[in-house]
């Protein structure tokens, strides 16, 4: 059959949500065929049991169960189980998020049936708990508040607004992958667990996306110590040391295809500040690593345009510039 959409349809021991997730998207009433490309990282909590009743119910539910974890890198999950995906329309869900439009996908498929200059179309969202509670923190909410927007977003915004276009259970795009216009890969060599981001960028270097303003999906947000998702496994983890060092491999990546612009010299700045400070709070062997990864290329390269320079030099100069205001 030929499908118009494909839903990825990725989960990792989802036992407690992945019914009420799968059950969002095989419950969705579109004119069109659709198939769920589901990405089973080796569950071990009965998360694959679930998914094998559901699909003999619904031909269209396509498992790829793994029999081995994929080493904790959930985004090459994301890669291998979009590869497998014919459809002409691609839509996101993780096993512990859900929709609550059971038209959703046939709203965005017409938008971008109609909007021919529009790579893709995402929507509102609201945050609940491991409960199905909405979140009332505003602390939380803040970090939903990363997805605030209305109308077009493009490759500029991306890099200049402080924004993401809509969150993974957002989107629906066509189907960049099927041209091999750029080398994809990068979404799971650039980082383990990051792969949002990198498909919004993927999206925007070749068009712009409209986010509708209507709320049709649902982030589960969970940050608890001993939970496996990623909100929670973060806790553990040094996010803006790892956040850095993705950033220079995106912008390796980016510079094959575009010229870096203004907002790529800042970030490195601030990536090597960032670095620096932790070179001086604690002078270890890992941290002074950690700061020549970020002047080698981010300053070197991005910065200074390969003119010649050292760690030492640059690091002084930063330093009395950030003194007397300069940076």
């Amino acid at each position: 059959m030929d499908y118009k959409l494909s839903v990825i349809f990725i989960t990792y021991n989802h036992a407690k949500y992945v019914e009420k997730a799968l059950m969002s998207v095989v419950s969705q009433k579109t004119d069109f065929p659709f198939e769920v490309v589901v990405g089973d990282d080796c569950s071990t909590d009965g998360t694959q049991e679930i998914l094998k009743r559901i699909a003999s119910e619904h031909p269209e539910v396509k498992l790829n169960l793994r029999s081995e974890n994929t080493g904790g890198r959930p985004t090459l999950n994301v890669y291998e189980t979009t590869k497998k995906c014919t459809g002409q329309y691609l839509a996101y869900l993780e096993g512990d998020d859900f929709w609550t439009d059971d038209r959703k996908l046939q709203k965005q498929v017409e938008f971008l049936e109609n909007h021919p200059e529009y790579m893709g179309c995402t929507h509102s969202m609201k945050m609940v708990d491991e409960n199905d509670d909405d979140i009332t923190d505003p602390d939380v909410l803040s970090i939903g508040a990363l997805y605030d927007w209305s109308g077009d977003f493009t490759y500029e915004d991306y890099c200049y607004s402080g924004k993401w276009p809509g969150h993974y259970a957002s989107v629906v795009c066509r189907n960049i992958y099927k041209d091999e216009k750029y080398d994809y890969t990068i979404l799971y060599r650039a980082s383990d667990f990051t792969d949002d981001a990198l498909i919004n960028l993927f999206i925007l270097m070749q068009g712009k996306i409209y986010r509708m303003d209507e709320v049709m999906s649902v982030w589960r947000y969970v940050r608890k110590a001993g939970a496996g998702n990623w909100n929670s496994i973060a806790m553990k983890r040094n996010i803006g040391k790892e956040d850095c060092y993705l950033s220079k491999t995106v912008m390796q990546w980016v510079e094959q295809y575009r010229p870096l612009g203004d907002y790529s010299r800042k970030r490195c700045m601030g990536d090597f500040g960032l670095a620096l400070k932790e070179f001086l709070k604690r002078p270890n062997r890992e941290n002074k690593q950690f700061l020549r990864d970020m002047y080698e290329y981010g300053i070197t390269h991005v910065v200074l345009g390969d003119k010649r320079s050292s760690l030492f030099g640059y690091s002084v100069r930063y330093i009395t510039d950030k003194v007397f205001g300069k940076n």
